[in-house]
């Protein structure tokens, strides 16, 4: 049965306009995203079944062109949107982050962190750089790495920090196994370039790790 044929209340679209997007199962969101199903299947199938496919939401949402076109029902012209969806909500959340201030509002750095850094297949380091305020000044990937390391040099971070003018930075990477436990090599890391930040009188304010859908503060677990 086509969507149109359901009862009204239980269209994804009437009910998102009605109830608000939050009461939408994942397959009705994705359903809304498609606007239309397949010969045979509604909107909400072909939702259901795209998710089963890419392993959730965030699966099918970091999924590449090839691999998100080579699904049913997706094609190029839904591959765009949904990339201009995603840069939509990345940009969002870089606004939220850089109209406060960082360290006593850290839920948008947090939030904005684990957008840019979930789902990566690599370690990526990075760097957001905060002015006396502690408001955003930057936000840069300074390092990438293989599946398991990175190789990180305080010397670069210490150059982007000055020519920033920055007076404090929050440190971030991602763990791609998914475990977001900082390890010794983690934390011996954070304590060497916040000595060597201390030097040029710029402060590591925080350390995020993202793994998958959680995320470590090395400040809220006392590890700084």
């Amino acid at each position: 049965m086509a969507i149109c044929d359901w009862p009204e209340d239980t269209r994804p679209r009437e009910k998102l306009l009605k109830q608000g997007a939050a009461v939408l199962t994942d397959a009705e969101l994705v359903a809304v995203f498609l606007r239309t199903g397949m010969v045979g299947k509604s909107a909400v199938d072909l939702g259901r079944e795209l998710i089963e496919r890419f392993g959730g939401l965030g699966g099918l949402c970091r999924a590449n062109q090839a691999a998100a076109c080579a699904a049913p029902g997706v094609g190029k012209a839904k591959y765009a949107l949904l990339q201009a969806v995603m840069e939509m909500a990345r940009r969002t959340l870089a606004e939220d982050m850089q109209a406060g201030d960082a360290l006593t509002s850290p839920t948008a750095v947090r939030d904005y962190l684990r957008l840019i850094l979930r789902g990566k297949e690599y370690e990526v380091f990075c760097c957001v750089f905060l002015d006396a305020q502690n408001r955003v000044i930057a936000v840069e990937e300074l390092f990438r790495g293989t599946l398991t390391q990175t190789s990180v040099y305080p010397r670069e971070i210490i150059k982007r920090a000055l020519a920033h003018n920055a007076a404090a930075l929050i440190l971030a990477h991602n763990h791609p196994s998914g475990v977001a436990e900082p390890s010794q090599a983690d934390r011996s890391l954070t304590r060497r370039l916040a000595d060597a930040l201390a030097l040029v009188d710029v402060r590591v304010l925080d350390h995020f790790i993202v793994a998958g859908a959680s995320s470590l503060s090395f400040m809220e677990s006392g590890q700084l």
